[in-house]
């Protein structure tokens, strides 16, 4: 159960981010989470949106350059030692963690994280494996 992302490479330059934002609140397309990074060139903006076809076409008309990345999210225990607890078990399969972010919403007093592994079918199978609640796409859109 792979969820897919939109990766957007934006111009470290003010106006950048907004106009992505505002692009897809004109289209009535909802950010459900996002995440977004720097380096001294540009910005990455990760952004998981319930209609993400449609997303990508918007801001690729709009001149972004976008591209479509699987990430996995997950229910992680809400405590101290519940993320190292999943990064036990990836680790131990020998998967990495590209990177990962975190949902604003919780599940049943679970948090919620997206992952970006090296492997993503592996690393579902294993959670599955391991008893860690994989969302699938209409799980996700709905706690958003």
């Amino acid at each position: 159960m792979k969820i897919k992302q939109l990766s957007v490479y934006l111009q470290n330059e003010p106006g950048h981010l907004s106009n992505v934002c505002r692009i897809l609140g004109e289209a009535n397309i909802d950010i459900l989470t996002l995440s977004l990074a720097d380096t001294q060139q540009f910005g990455m903006l990760r952004l998981i949106v319930k209609d993400w076809e449609p997303a990508m076409k918007l801001l690729q008309n709009a001149g972004c350059m976008v591209k479509t990345v699987d990430v996995v999210a997950t229910e992680i225990p809400d405590q101290p030692g519940g993320l190292a607890k999943i990064l036990g078990i990836i680790e131990a399969a020998n998967l990495n963690v590209e990177y990962m972010y975190a949902f604003t919403s919780h599940v049943r007093d679970k948090a919620v994280l997206v992952f970006r592994f090296n492997d993503p079918d592996a690393a579902v199978s294993l959670l599955h494996e391991n008893g860690v609640n994989v969302f699938d796409s209409v799980d996700l859109y709905q706690i958003g």
